[in-house]
C-alpha cells in the first residue's frame, strides 16, 4: 500500500479555563449524562488551570516519531486530528486535501479494541471525511497494539522504574495494580477489551517477576444505575489495605498511553491522597509517552501496513489484531457517555 501522510487520531482536550465546559458538551453531545456530573468532571480540569496535558503530550509524541521517521523512513508527513477539540478531524482533513494528501496512515492513540476505543474513532474518521466531501483523503487506521513487542517492552520500563521507586523498607510485597478507563459492562461484553488488558498484565507481570497484581478500572462516567466493569481504583485500595494484601503498591495505568488528565486526575491526585490517608506507600508509573520502543513500534505498524509480507509482530496467547475489524466489532452500546480521554 502506498501512503502520502500519517494521520495521528487522539481524543483531545481544553487548554485553558475557557475551554473546559465547551470541551466537556462537545464530548457529551447526545449523551445522557447529567449536567452536575459534568460540572464535576470540569473541576477535574480546573484543577490544573483547565489545561489538559493530552494535547501537549501529542505533540510530543508526533515530534518523536517525526525524527524516528526522518532517521529511518518511511519519509511521510505527519497531520493531527482530534476526536472532541481542536485541531478537530475536518480541520485536519481539510488541510489534508488542501495539501493534496490522497491516502493516509491512522495512528490512533488507543491500543485495545473497544467501541469507545477503535470503532468510535473509525467513525469519527468517516464523519470528518464526509463532512470535508468527495476529496477527503483516505485513512487506513493502523491495529490494535496492546500486545506488540514495543507497547510491552515499554510497559516493562515503566512498571520496573515505578517498583524501585517504592521506599526499600516497603519492598516485602509490592503489587502491581494495573489500572484501565471503566467502560459500561455491556460494551465491554460486546468486545475483547478486558481479555485483552489481561493479557498485557500477565505479559508485563511476568516480565518484571511480580506475580502479586491485580487489574482494576478508574475514570467511571456513567449513569449510576448503569453496571460499569469494576471494581473501581478507590475501593480496591482499601481493600488492600483492609485484608494486608501489599506492603507497597504501584499503580500502572496500562489503559492509556499518556500521562493526561484521568491519570494526573484519579491517580497522582484522588489514589495519592487516598493512599497516603491508608498509610499505604504507592508509586505511579509512567504511561509509555515518547518511549523510543513505543515510539519504534508505530513505524513498525506503518511499514507492515506498506509492505503485507512484513511479519506482524505480536507477544502472548492472542495474536495481531486484523488490520480491518469485521463489520459486526464492537458495536456501538446505547449512549450513556463518558468524557475519557482514551
Amino acid at each position: 500500500m502506498t501512503y502520502d501522510a500519517i494521520l495521528v487520531v487522539s481524543f483531545g482536550g481544553p487548554e485553558s479555563k475557557d475551554e473546559v465546559l465547551p470541551f466537556l458538551e462537545n464530548v457529551l453531545r447526545g449523551r445522557n449524562v447529567p449536567r452536575e456530573r459534568m460540572l464535576t468532571v470540569a473541576e477535574h480540569y480546573y484543577h490544573f488551570e483547565g489545561k489538559s496535558p493530552i494535547n501537549a503530550q501529542t505533540r510530543e509524541l508526533i515530534s518523536a516519531l517525526k525524527a524516528e521517521l526522518e532517521r529511518n523512513g518511511p519519509q511521510l508527513p505527519i497531520y493531527w486530528g482530534n476526536r472532541n477539540w481542536h485541531p478537530l478531524l475536518p480541520e485536519t482533513l481539510r488541510k489534508m486535501e488542501q495539501d493534496g494528501i490522497r491516502r493516509a496512515a491512522g495512528f490512533v492513540t488507543s491500543a485495545y479494541s473497544s467501541y469507545s476505543g477503535c470503532r468510535q474513532y473509525r467513525e469519527d474518521i468517516a464523519r470528518a471525511q464526509r463532512e470535508v466531501g468527495a476529496g477527503a483523503p483516505e485513512v487506513d487506521k493502523l491495529r490494535a497494539f496492546f500486545n506488540h513487542p514495543g507497547f510491552i517492552e515499554a510497559t516493562v520500563d515503566r512498571v520496573r522504574d515505578a517498583l524501585q521507586a517504592i521506599p526499600a523498607n516497603a519492598r516485602a510485597n509490592v503489587q502491581i495494580v494495573y489500572t484501565a478507563h471503566s467502560i459500561p459492562v455491556s460494551m465491554a461484553e460486546t468486545s475483547d477489551y478486558v481479555r485483552q488488558l489481561e493479557e498485557v498484565r500477565r505479559l508485563v507481570s511476568e516480565t518484571v517477576g511480580n506475580q502479586n497484581d491485580a487489574l482494576v478500572y478508574q475514570s467511571r462516567s456513567g449513569a449510576p444505575g448503569q453496571p460499569w466493569l469494576e471494581p473501581d481504583i478507590l475501593d480496591y485500595l482499601r481493600q488492600v489495605k483492609a485484608a494486608n494484601l501489599a506492603s507497597a503498591v504501584v499503580l500502572a495505568p496500562i489503559g492509556f498511553i499518556s500521562d493526561h488528565m484521568e491519570v494526573l486526575y484519579d491517580l497522582d491526585v484522588e489514589a495519592r491522597q487516598l493512599c497516603v490517608s491508608l498509610d499505604l506507600p504507592m508509586t505511579r508509573a509512567k504511561t509509555v509517552g515518547t518511549h523510543p520502543k513505543f515510539i519504534g513500534m508505530i513505524r513498525e505498524l506503518i511499514m507492515e501496513r506498506i509492505d503485507p509480507t512484513q511479519e506482524r509482530q505480536a507477544l502472548g496467547m492472542l495474536g495481531a489484531r486484523p488490520d480491518v475489524c469485521a463489520e459486526d466489532c464492537c458495536p456501538a452500546p446505547r449512549r450513556s457517555g463518558s468524557p475519557s480521554e482514551t
